[in-house]
Formats: structure tokens, C-alpha cells, sequence
């Protein structure tokens, strides 16, 4: 047969009490849940900073970098809220490559689900017990986000996923905010639709189990940019889009309208430099309309200790080996930029 079972792998509960909470940490928890919530919401008009590496390839550089960023987050605590990238399972266009410590937990190694599944709960359990920052993962696989559904301070669906009808469901049960990109694409009324989907109760199967959900009101848009019929990357985060994604997004009359421009990806080209630019271009529109910055709540920034990407094989400490990120001296400067301009 072309599928063999190769083990039958905890449940979340299981892992859960394995690398659990204390009562002090669900009690922070709830707090911080409550203050991310209120950006969203509009109560709050602190600037959203989702910003880490492409992918979480070894704990001990991320937790480096997610350390740094906790001393960063105390100088702009007045003006901008920073939610650490934690991203442990990567997209793959062609299904080759390095898919994620939840695959890889020690990328030199074959895959081990069992061991990756232990690997990303501790990572992003230790994260947030180290530093108090709740982290953001990508949900590319659905069925695991029960594995992180406490510890989790944001939930991206990325922009291969956003058109999938159990992406959209399980959406609309996650109690973080979870945003919605424009798929490749670039389609808005896709993402809008999920964002619709999101917002929805629905009744479906999950995990073995009928569940019913109640609808998340924090589902919102993140823009990526595109790809054209030719390949070419195509970006949607001037002036000009953010406009007439306002009047879309209006139309729509959802709750708490709220967008994150995603500074890389096809925004940038991959051009990973292009990041600074654009978020100061993005900053600059929001200046120019009100309507721009009632909607705009962040940036999406890949970033990591060391300039640039790597090969694997390479091992040079806290440098991506999936898409390029901004090292941290340029990091740690665009956040005093970005703060001085809100």
C-alpha cells in the first residue's frame, strides 16, 4: 500500500500535562490574551509587531531571539505590542525541504512526529514562560492546534490554506485572534470570505468528534502580496490597496475590521532588506488616512538573529535556513523607527 501507519501519536491532552501550564502562567495568560485582544477590538491603540524567524529550526537560537525581543518589548512598551513568530511547521510549494521542527525537531535528521510534537509544546511553553510573551504559529495542519490551544497568543492561516473549507472552520473555534492571508493569488474576496467564514459558528467534524463552534470575532486580513499567471510576485501593501481593501473589507460589515500587512513573502519578493521600506511605506499611508490606520493594527516581519538564509548543513547560529530574515541590529532599529513614527 502507498500509506503506512507508522505510529499512533498522543493525544493533545496527553502532551498537554507533559508540558503544561502552572495556574501563575494561565492566569498571565489570560491577561495577555486580553491585551492583544484589545488592539483588535480597537481599545486599544497599540501597534501590532508579529515578528521571528521564518521557522523555528532550533529552540535554543529562537529562545535567544525571543529573549532579546522581551528586553526590546519593555523600551516600546507604550506604543507597541510585540507577539514573537514561533513558526514550526513551513509550507513547501513543491512538498520538498525542511517542513518544521513539528517534522524535524533537529533539522539534520530525518522526520519524527512524535518527538517534533514534543519539541514545538516546549518550545513555545518555555517561550512564554521565559519571557511572558505568548507566541504566533502558523496553523498549516488543523488537527494540531489542539496540541498549542493554550499557549498560543496568535494564529495565522496561510495563504495556500486560506481557501480551505476545515482552515476556515476550525477558525471560527480558536479563541485567539487568527488572521486570514490573500491567498497566492491575490484575490481579496477569498480572504474576505474566510474572514466571513471565520466569524461564523459552525457545526463540523474535528479530531474524530462533531463539535460545534461559536464564531471568532478577532478573524481578521493579512496581506502577502500575489503571485501573476507568470510567476511574478505581485505586492498589495501601498497606498492604493489598503484603500480600496478598506472600502471591500466596509462592505462587508464584519466585526472588528483589523488588517496586518505581511512585510515579506511576495510584499517583498523575498527580498528580505525590501522589509524596512515597506513597513515605513505602510506607516507613511496610515499617516495620510484615517481610515488606513483604524485598520491597520500591524506588521508581520520575518526576522532572526543573523542576516539573510543558509543551507542547513551550514549551522551558523540563529541564521533562517527556509526564507531570508532581517538580522537583529536591523531588527532592534526598525522597531525604534516604527515606535518614533507612531
Amino acid at each position: 500500500m502507498a500509506m503506512e501507519m507508522v505510529r499512533v501519536l498522543p493525544d493533545p491532552e496527553a502532551i498537554k500535562v507533559q508540558y503544561g501550564l502552572t495556574k501563575e502562567f494561565t492566569e498571565k495568560k489570560q491577561k495577555r490574551d486580553a491585551e492583544i485582544a484589545k488592539v483588535f477590538t480597537g481599545e486599544s491603540d497599540k501597534f501590532l509587531m508579529i515578528i521571528g524567524p521564518c521557522s523555528a529550526d532550533r529552540e535554543d537560537a529562537v529562545l535567544e531571539y525571543i529573549h532579546r525581543l522581551a528586553k526590546l518589548q519593555e523600551q516600546v512598551a507604550d506604543k507597541i505590542l510585540i507577539i514573537p513568530r514561533i513558526y514550526t511547521n513551513k509550507p513547501r510549494t513543491t512538498g520538498d525541504g525542511y517542513k518544521g521542527m513539528l517534522h524535524q525537531p533537529d533539522p539534520t535528521k530525518d522526520s519524527d512526529m512524535l518527538s517534533g510534537l514534543l519539541a514545538i509544546r516546549h518550545l513555545h511553553t518555555q517561550a512564554f514562560e521565559d519571557t511572558g510573551l505568548t507566541c504566533a504559529d502558523e496553523m498549516l495542519y488543523p488537527e494540531n492546534y489542539a496540541f498549542l490551544s493554550d499557549v498560543l497568543g496568535y494564529v495565522a492561516v496561510g495563504a495556500r490554506s486560506v481557501e480551505n473549507q476545515q482552515h476556515r472552520l476550525v477558525a471560527s473555534g480558536i479563541e485567539q485572534p487568527i488572521g486570514m492571508k490573500n491567498p497566492t493569488s491575490g484575490d481579496l474576496t477569498v480572504m474576505l470570505n474566510s474572514i466571513t467564514a471565520a466569524q461564523h459558528c459552525h457545526t463540523f467534524l474535528y479530531r474524530n468528534a462533531e463539535v460545534h463552534t461559536t464564531g471568532n470575532p478577532l478573524s481578521h486580513a493579512i496581506l502577502r502580496g500575489a503571485v501573476d499567471a507568470y510567476g511574478r510576485t505581485q505586492p498589495n501593501y501601498h497606498y492604493e490597496d489598503l484603500s480600496r481593501l478598506y472600502e471591500m473589507y466596509a462592505a462587508k460589515n464584519l466585526k472588528n475590521m483589523a488588517l496586518i500587512v505581511d512585510a515579506n513573502h511576495s510584499n517583498s519578493g523575498k527580498q528580505y532588506l525590501e522589509q524596512i521600506r515597506i513597513s515605513n511605506e505602510v506607516l507613511h499611508s496610515c499617516r495620510h488616512s484615517d481610515n488606513i490606520r483604524s485598520m491597520v493594527k500591524g506588521l508581520m516581519i520575518e526576522s532572526y538573529l543573523e542576516d539573510g538564509a543558509q543551507k542547513v548543513e551550514e549551522g551558523v547560529f540563529g541564521r533562517s535556513i527556509t526564507d531570508p530574515c532581517l538580522g537583529w541590529e536591523k531588527t532592534e532599529k526598525l522597531m525604534f523607527t516604527i515606535a518614533d513614527q507612531l
